[in-house]
């Protein structure tokens, strides 16, 4: 941090553009970090795409994520990890590593973030999420990006939440306002026709051009190999049960065991992957579980899960928004069950890719959550369409729309070119 401190007051030498040193492009990302791996994979993936496509370009992440430093980026793409905070089960939140109250903890995110913006001098900043960064972090450096010409995106997944309880958080936290006078461009990161996650916020007019639908994010096999040794399991057609970051997955993760436990005619092996959030307490009691299973086994996490997605037969998973995309990129038989609490996000999703014919769905929601009912869902996947067998225009084309959207917002502004855009069209 030595060298960013001292060039923080520092303008970008005009020297350069004399000496003809024109540089590459700068994007900065702010990944929303409180829970789970989502948003960072997310970001991850933008990035990567972003230098993919413009070899001088230069992105820098900023997150508070504990294991960012675990993935691998693409070359031209950085990370600056600032104080963790996370959420309780309560629905508050605290500072995840250092004694500071969390009032102290978004104080300190908030000037690095701040000062990241003026030393790095991006000429696009991406803002994941939240227009206002966790509880209004993000507002100083808009401001001061803003006055210095940068070009301001939000971008938000396919899903926010039911209507009913977003309207009132985006109240709460003025974050419509801050859409309103910030953002020059909305990047929804999905289809108009499957869900329009800002519809309910009554937005002017002069907001909703700003929007563009673009379509889900397609993944791709990392280019590296795994350092993660799978077990035999992997070496025939197996089932993936995966929870993401693994916080919030154990319902998922007793479901599947107890239909293995239940039912010893199940014959499709499955390999559950925990993910690095969940509680060692419980990993314990599932793995003592596992073990008694011949057809179960697991691993704790893998940076490089795309490998594992590409190689197995099905998939099961909650339905948070990155592993929707690599069941789509992979074409994924995929059976989805979804969480419903604190927010219906995946359920929303889930009943949305079910309609269109792009997975199957088993919740528990006003259900009982039976080994039975998982038996069966577990048993079908093998006659399930994949994915590909739907034809929707545009359903992939997110990281292709990204980076038609970044050199348009390059290029001087232009008021009669129309700002609304949808990938299917």
């Amino acid at each position: 941090m030595a060298d960013l401190a001292t060039s923080v007051n520092k303008d970008p030498d005009p020297h350069l553009a004399l000496l003809g040193m024109a540089r590459g492009s700068r994007v900065l990302i702010y990944s929303h970090d409180t829970f789970g791996l989502g948003h960072l994979r997310r970001s991850r993936a933008i990035a990567n795409a972003i230098v993919s496509d413009q070899s001088d370009a230069s992105v820098l992440i900023i997150s508070g994520s504990p294991v960012i430093g675990n993935f691998e980026f693409g070359s031209g793409v950085d990370y600056i990890r600032i104080p963790g905070v996370t959420k309780l089960p309560d629905g508050d939140y605290r500072s995840l590593n250092l004694n500071v109250s969390i009032d102290e903890a978004v104080g300190l995110r908030q000037a690095l973030i701040l000062q990241t913006a003026k030393a790095f001098q991006p000429d696009v900043f991406i803002v994941d999420k939240e227009p206002t960064g966790f509880r209004g972090e993000v507002v100083p450096a808009l401001d001061y990006l803003q006055a210095s010409g940068c070009r301001l995106v939000l971008g938000i997944r396919d899903v926010m939440d039911e209507p009913t309880l977003l309207v009132p958080e985006w109240d709460r936290k003025g974050a419509k306002e801050a859409l309103v006078r910030y953002y020059d461009d909305i990047w929804v990161y999905g289809l108009k026709d499957v869900y329009q996650p800002l519809e309910a916020l009554d937005l002017p007019e002069e907001v909703s051009r700003r929007i563009t639908y673009t379509g889900y994010l397609r993944r791709e096999e990392p280019p590296t190999p795994s350092l993660t040794k799978y077990p035999k399991i992997t070496k025939q057609p197996f089932i993936l049960v995966t929870t993401g970051g693994g916080g919030d997955g154990d319902d998922l993760i007793d479901w599947v065991i107890s239909a293995y436990e239940a039912d010893p005619t199940l014959e499709q092996p499955a390999l559950i992957v925990f993910g690095p959030f969940i509680d060692r307490d419980q990993r314990r009691a599932f793995m003592e579980r596992i073990a008694q299973q011949p057809k179960l086994d697991a691993i704790s996490f893998d940076t490089k899960i795309e490998r594992l997605m590409k190689k197995a037969d099905a998939i099961v998973a909650m339905g948070g928004y990155n592993t929707f995309c690599e069941a789509l990129s992979f074409d994924k038989r995929t059976l989805i069950v979804p969480r419903t609490r604190p927010r219906l996000e995946q359920y929303i999703r889930a009943v949305e890719a079910e309609r269109l014919g792009l997975v199957r769905m088993l919740s528990d929601y006003k259900r009982p959550r039976t080994p039975e009912r998982m038996a069966q869902a577990l048993r079908g996947l093998s006659s399930q369409p994949r994915p590909s067998e739907v034809t929707i225009p545009g359903l992939l084309d997110g990281l292709d729309r990204v980076k038609e959207r970044l050199k348009a917002l390059a290029e001087p502004a232009t008021p009669s070119k129309p700002a609304y855009h949808q990938a299917a069209e």
